[in-house]
């Protein structure tokens, strides 16, 4: 195995300055495998990602050798590995630009704005720039990972953020006359402001555009036929229509390098500038890819035929007939531990490993040489390991670093763990069948779940989920993609034993993988989706969460089945939601018989239903009522609103209405009865209040209490006919009359109505009110009128303790003239008692 694994170095070449190096990894062999990418327009996706082909319209192609994405209107998409991913047709007019966002989803924009965002299994989501854009067409776009701009035949700039198909934002106006001879753009994350800047080559300069201005930054050097900013935005390689290639620093202060091209091609047009990381930058042409180092420094690599370059964040990616490559600097941890003559603590430790493993004593040796840095040495084996392409180099330099920690004291292996983790799972989308060859940087930029979600959007969901175990990670978005493939492959049969059969297999693998943390309701709504009712409704059912069930059995019309699960839910709220939907969308009349044809299962939302209407829509409550044939309710409904009214005949009307629910209740006569005495009570109150004097108020009041008001008010034959009309019994209407006059102090009407008729009520109560109400006076004028054995104590009621002394002597009273005398509140009192006493012997 070591004799057929070139050392890492064989890989390298140095500056000419000999103190950088850089290396050109093969990572896959694809001869035979893509057409010839001299007549394909191309886009490369970042991150070891796919590359899309388009024949090039402006080239003709010989029909002997056309490729299979030769046709105009197709697009192919490859591999790095060359395997083929994907061949879809394009429909919509000529393309302006296709690229890719950053999940990998392929962006194709056409000549009307119209743009569409195709997955890996060729499924799309179609947008628009808007009507403005269709009508002035698109000339030209820069498409990055999270978002495009699109030039416009107005030569406006439209910016669309993140791929939700929002509205273009319009840029600040550049001014231009005619298109920029060539144009790039600035994505937002790496940009201070967080917006995307657009560099346009007009004339000589560069007119640098945001949201806000625009900005000429008069420089003379251009026209640029070529503007490639660096991954992280902080510099740009401007190639001029002179071949010369000029790097600057994004505000134009610093000039850092320049290089003549045409010295190295022979004057042949460059097909490519690109920058290789951050550090360096690689022009290409037919057969030659040229990197330009920081300083000037050149290192040449040939290629059979044409080339596609493709930036990442720590190299570039290049793609010809034959072969995939890698190509960037060589990270400081592996310069340290394999550069040759090397003595950093690394090195020596990779080297002290090495003699261990040949049982040499050199081992022990070289470990105390390097043990304050020993630490340090274990850390920088384990990043190199991430830096190496080939499992076999990997696996010696973990093997270093755990060989040098065995002889610390104290060491945190987490690290050690999640390289090793790292890179099992690396060299697992490395091979070829999968074809993605991401580095170990761009993997942690990236994070493992969006390399999870890469591997699912290429229906590798085995791959996907061994990944997820092995990492500990939730496996629910891989699954849920599974099950919606698998939905969307098969193919709809009558009958419910297929959509069992599918149901089944998507549980048993949810419950094998998903530690019940799937959410089954995303499914059904996938299925759905794909016109499989009856197997959404299946899956449904296996949903715990009825937060998840409820909104789509709405989206599925299954109202009933919604309102059940709510209802079974216990969630009040969510109940609610169900019920306002449902009023909403369906008619009154579907929407109460659903309720009432719901039975007792279907009771707590009835009562609910009832609380949120009695709140907040009584309307609704009142149809509700009318179309259970509830008639009680329906008329305590009624008085109820009759109460809040304060238009009187409104408030009649509403007590009619009650009354004529009551009486259609065979069990309600009574309360049928009073209501239509009410409803006569408040149109003789109305009457009353229009004839009174004053603003005198009747509406509203009991009958006793119209009584009395007609009597305060100087209507007592209004009154009387009250008494009459409602059958007031003679002993009520005296005490409501008798109470009246007293509180008005009209003792001559009182007399009057005393001496009118025999009081049916007595003359006694005349004495004690008028008493109670501070006139004993007057009261003692009605006590002659009572009863004689109670006419002493009412005149002690009245304080008029002679009158009843008189009445004493008159009865002959001996007895009662004596308690009088031990009880009077005075001694002159006393002495008269004494007299009428002694007249009496």
């Amino acid at each position: 195995m070591e004799s057929v694994v070139e050392h890492p170095t064989t890989t390298w070449d140095a500056m000419p300055d000999g103190n950088v190096f850089y290396r050109r990894l093969q990572l896959y062999s694809i001869a035979g495998k893509i057409p010839n990418l001299n007549d394909y327009v191309v886009a490369g996706c970042r991150n070891g990602g796919p590359i899309a082909l388009m024949r090039d319209p402006s080239k003709l192609v010989a029909i002997g050798r056309a490729g299979p994405a030769s046709s105009r209107s197709q697009i192919q998409v490859y591999s790095p590995a060359g395997e083929g991913i994907l061949l879809f047709n394009w429909d919509q007019g000529r393309i302006v630009r296709f690229g890719w966002t950053y999940d990998e989803r392929l962006a194709v924009l056409n000549e009307e704005g119209t743009y569409r965002l195709y997955d890996l299994q060729g499924e799309y989501q179609q947008f628009s720039l808007g009507t403005e854009a269709a009508e002035m067409g698109i000339i030209d776009a820069r498409i990055h990972e999270n978002g495009f701009v699109a030039l416009s035949g107005s030569l406006a700039l439209l910016e669309v953020k993140d791929w939700g198909g929002g509205r273009p934002l319009t840029l600040a106006n550049p001014g231009l006359s005619e298109p920029p001879h060539a144009w790039a753009v600035i994505p937002p994350d790496q940009n201070i402001s967080r917006h995307v800047e657009v560099l346009l080559s007009v004339d000589n300069t560069i007119i640098v555009v945001d949201n806000l201005e625009s900005a000429d930054q008069r420089i003379s050097r251009g026209p640029f036929i070529r503007v490639s900013p660096s991954p992280n935005g902080r510099l740009l390689a401007l190639l001029n229509s002179n071949g010369l290639l000029w790097v600057v620093s994004t505000d134009f202060q610093r000039s850092l390098a320049e290089f003549d091209t045409q010295t190295a091609s022979g004057g042949s047009p460059v097909s490519q500038v690109e920058w290789c990381g951050n550090d360096a930058i690689l022009v290409t042409w037919n057969n030659l890819a040229l990197l330009v180092g920081p300083s000037g420094d050149t290192l040449r690599y040939l290629y059979f035929g044409a080339v596609v370059a493709v930036t990442e964040v720590d190299g570039v990616r290049v793609i010809s007939r034959d072969v995939c490559d890698l190509i960037q600097k060589v990270p400081a941890s592996t310069l340290s531990v394999f550069r040759p003559g090397s003595t950093s603590p690394a090195a020596i430790l990779f080297n002290a490993w090495e003699s261990f493993t040949q049982r040499s004593p050199k081992a022990d040796e070289s470990i105390r040489s390097i043990r304050p840095d020993l630490a340090a040495a274990v850390n920088e084996c384990i990043d190199a390991a991430g830096c190496e392409w080939e499992p076999y180099w990997q696996r010696k330099l973990l093997s270093a670093a755990k060989f040098g920690w065995s002889f610390l004291d104290l060491y945190n292996p987490n690290d050690f763990v999640a390289m090793g983790q790292a890179l099992r799972v690396l060299n697992a989308v490395h091979y070829y069948e999968v074809g993605m060859p991401i580095t170990y940087l761009q993997y942690q930029l990236a994070s493992p779940l969006h390399l999870i979600s890469r591997l699912t959007a290429r229906n590798l969901h085995l791959l996907a989920l061994r990944i997820s175990a092995f990492l500990s990670l939730k496996a629910d978005v891989v699954l849920k993609h599974w099950a919606s493939m698998k939905i969307a492959r098969s193919k709809p049969m009558a009958g419910d034993d297929k959509d069992q059969e599918l149901c089944q297999l998507i549980v048993d693998k949810f419950g094998k993988f998903g530690n019940g943390e799937v959410n089954y309701a995303d499914i059904a709504r996938r299925a759905w989706e794909v016109g499989r009712g009856g197997l959404a409704t299946k899956l449904l059912d296996h949903e715990p969460r009825a937060s998840n069930q409820v909104p789509l059995l709405l989206t599925m019309k299954e109202d009933r089945l919604a309102l059940l699960k709510a209802v079974d839910s216990g969630d009040t709220d969510l109940v609610y939601h169900v019920l306002l939907h449902l009023h909403k969308h369906l008619s009154l009349g579907d929407f109460f018989r659903l309720i009432e044809d719901g039975g007792q299962s279907l009771a707590p939302a009835s009562r609910l239903l009832q609380v949120y209407a009695r709140e907040q829509n009584k309307e609704m409550l009142r149809d509700f009522y009318y179309s259970d044939d509830r008639r009680v309710e329906s008329a305590v409904l009624a008085l109820e609103e009759a109460s809040r009214m304060t238009d009187q005949t409104a408030v009649i009307t509403s007590v009619k209405a009650a009354e004529k629910f009551f009486s259609e209740d065979k069990d309600r006569n009574f309360e049928a009865k009073m209501m239509d005495e009410n409803a006569r009570l408040l149109a003789v109150q109305q009457q009353l209040e229009k004839d009174a004097p004053g603003n005198a108020k009747f509406f509203g009041l009991s009958v006793s209490e119209t009584i009395r008001a007609c009597v305060m008010n100087g209507m007592s034959n209004r009154a009387d006919r009250v008494k009459s009309d409602f059958k007031v019994p003679d002993k009520r209407f005296w005490h409501i009359k008798l109470r009246a006059l007293i509180t008005m102090r009209d003792f001559d009407a009182l007399e009057a109505f005393a001496r009118s008729k025999r009081s049916p009520i007595g003359y006694e109560v005349f004495v004690r009110q008028l008493v109670e109400a501070g006139h004993p006076r007057e009261a003692a004028m009605y006590v002659v009128r009572c009863d004689a054995p109670r006419r002493v104590e009412l005149y002690v009621l009245c304080n008029d303790w002679r009158a009843a002394g008189r009445e004493c002597k008159e009865r002959g009273d001996k007895n009662g003239l004596e308690q009088l005398k031990r009880r009077c509140p005075n001694s002159l009192i006393v002495r008269e008692l004494e007299q009428l006493a002694a007249s009496m012997k």
